[in-house]
């Protein structure tokens, strides 16, 4: 396989805001959700055409070996006693990792195996979390401002909605948020 090289590309670490090459651009509303959030009436009740997050990634090769990065811009919000979320996924080819670059606001990153197994990481402007294959992952806002991480994936990982048709096994509320800041607490 011979590479490809790419001219040097640029963020805002402070922002987010890719530049450098062209861009590809996704905007997730509530209305795209349907069945994500646990409680459907309060999602029913929201605004279907409210931005959730939208992601922007560089227009990069696909093939073998490549890779893309992008950011994701994850609004504040709830929807019963949920926070905003983005969809959530594991790779098409399960043996594919990830790495996300948290760079504004704050949130979690919810982890989950294939056993249904869960862990949380705390997201935050600096913070590196390295997305091990068999592993699918959703970022969830918990702050009152936009979060925003930059990801690199290989291109040809692919994505895997339908295996978390019922979810991941666990809900993010403000009470998970209070256990899991006294976890810390408590050591």
């Amino acid at each position: 396989m011979k590479p490809t090289f790419h001219p040097p590309l640029n963020v805002d670490w402070a922002s987010g805001v890719l530049c450098g090459a062209p861009l590809i651009c996704k905007t997730t509303s509530l209305g795209d959700l349907a069945g994500v959030f646990a409680d459907q009436e309060s999602w029913r009740q929201h605004d279907p055409s409210q931005t959730v997050y939208s992601v922007e990634m560089f227009d990069s090769p696909s093939g073998e070996g490549e890779l893309y990065v992008g950011v994701t811009h994850l609004n504040p919000g709830r929807v019963g006693d949920e926070y905003f979320m983005t969809r959530g996924h594991f790779h098409a080819r399960r043996e594919q990792g990830e790495v996300y670059f948290g760079l504004r606001g704050e949130g979690l990153l919810l982890l989950q195996d294939e056993q249904g197994q869960t862990r949380l990481e705390r997201v935050l402007p600096g913070s590196i979390h390295i997305i091990p294959g068999f592993t699918a992952h959703r970022l969830i806002n918990t702050g009152d401002a936009v979060l925003s991480a930059l990801a690199v994936w290989p291109s040809q990982a692919g994505h895997d909605y339908a295996a978390l048709a019922n979810g991941f096994a666990l809900k993010v509320t403000p009470e998970t948020v209070k256990l899991m800041a006294k976890e810390v607490q408590n050591g």
